[in-house]
């Protein structure tokens, strides 16, 4: 099934899957039967890189099963070379067909990056986030996570970010995007309702 699949028709499949956890409905699957399944290997269509809040698990937002995506959850949903190397086996090697950004709503990382909260090895992780807090121009005042606004813009901006560096940073991943061979886009998922918003332009 991997192999006949295309990063359009993975973001449909994730689209389909947001849709009914959206409306509480679920594929009909077996899980022990997945995990019986997928036990001698596994060829997910699709790695998904989100934050590690609690309420943004990919497998439950998408209603995927076992087997299904490489998930890699990070606070802010940011890169790292370990990330990177993460992506390049799920593509390159396990042979995934798309790449999904994903941030959400009221993200609390995106809100101690906006405070300029220092606590720890927090600190490195938070000025990741720094890039789209610079490029967000167009609030003014209360550049803070006092302003729900500019939390919401800082967020978008940062899933706009990671896209463009993940493929500035890996070269065999900007090569499976040029070919076609894998795709790469961001998106938003909105706490509140469970809605996933993709950013199309950011489709490769």
């Amino acid at each position: 099934m991997q192999a006949a699949i295309t990063p359009a028709m993975a973001i449909d499949i994730l689209k389909e899957g947001n849709k009914r956890f959206m409306n509480n409905l679920k594929a009909n699957r077996n899980l022990l039967e997945q995990a019986n399944e997928t036990s001698d290997g596994q060829h997910p269509f699709a790695v998904i890189l989100s934050c590690i809040d609690s309420r943004t698990s990919a497998e439950l937002i998408f209603d995927q099963g076992l087997g299904d995506i490489f998930s890699i959850r990070i606070a802010g949903n940011i890169i790292n070379e370990d990330i990177l190397g993460s992506m390049e086996f799920a593509c390159k090697v396990a042979g995934s067909k798309i790449i999904v950004v994903l941030g959400h709503s009221k993200c609390g990382a995106v809100k101690g990056a906006c405070d300029h909260v220092e606590l720890g090895n927090l600190t490195g992780l938070l000025r990741k986030i720094q890039p789209a807090i610079q490029s967000e121009k167009t609030e003014i005042n209360n550049r803070n996570s006092s302003n729900a606004e500019f939390v919401e813009k800082v967020a978008q901006l940062n899933v706009a970010h990671t896209v463009s560096a993940i493929r500035e940073r890996s070269p065999i991943l900007n090569d499976l995007i040029a070919s076609g061979q894998v795709g790469i886009l961001g998106g938003m998922h909105n706490l509140s309702n469970g809605e996933v918003t993709f950013f199309e332009q950011t489709l490769d």
